[in-house]
C-alpha cells in the first residue's frame, strides 16, 4: 500500500496564498492519476484537482485560475503539490492528496483513489 504523506496546510486571511505538499516514496507505478481532495465540516469529500503521469491536469470549476497542481517522481518518490492563491473562506477545509496506480482518464471522484494521506488542514478568514 502507498503512503502519502501531506505538509503545508495553515491559516491565512482571504486572498493570500498556500502551497500544499505531497510524497510518497518507492512509487513503482509508471501511469498513475494523482490529486488532491478536500472535506469540509458536514460536506461529502469532493475533488479539487487531479493530474495524471503526463502532468495533465483537471480542476473543479470552484477553484479553476485559483489553484495550480503538480506532480514528478524523483528516484522513485512521487512529489505532488498543490499552489492555492486568492483563497476564499469557502476553501477552507481538510486537504487530502489520494494516488491512483491506474492509466487513463483522471477523475475528481474520491470513490476512484483508493491511496489516501492523512490529510493537512486549511483556514481561510475573511
Amino acid at each position: 500500500q502507498v503512503q502519502l504523506v501531506e505538509s503545508g496546510g495553515g491559516s491565512v486571511q482571504a486572498g493570500g496564498s498556500l502551497r500544499l505538499s505531497c510524497s510518497a516514496s518507492a512509487y513503482t507505478y509508471s501511469r498513475y492519476c494523482v490529486g488532491w481532495f478536500r472535506q469540509a465540516p458536514g460536506k461529502e469529500r469532493e475533488g479539487v484537482a487531479v493530474i495524471d503521469s503526463d502532468g495533465f491536469p483537471s480542476y473543479a470549476d470552484s477553484v479553476k485560475d485559483r489553484f495550480t497542481i503538480s506532480q514528478d517522481i524523483r528516484k522513485r518518490t512521487l512529489f505532488l503539490d498543490l499552489q492555492m492563491n486568492s483563497l476564499k473562506p469557502e476553501d477552507t477545509a481538510m486537504y487530502y492528496c489520494a494516488a491512483e496506480g491506474v492509466g487513463g482518464y483522471c477523475s475528481l471522484e474520491a470513490y476512484d483513489y483508493n491511496d489516501w494521506g492523512q490529510g493537512t488542514q486549511v483556514t481561510v478568514s475573511s
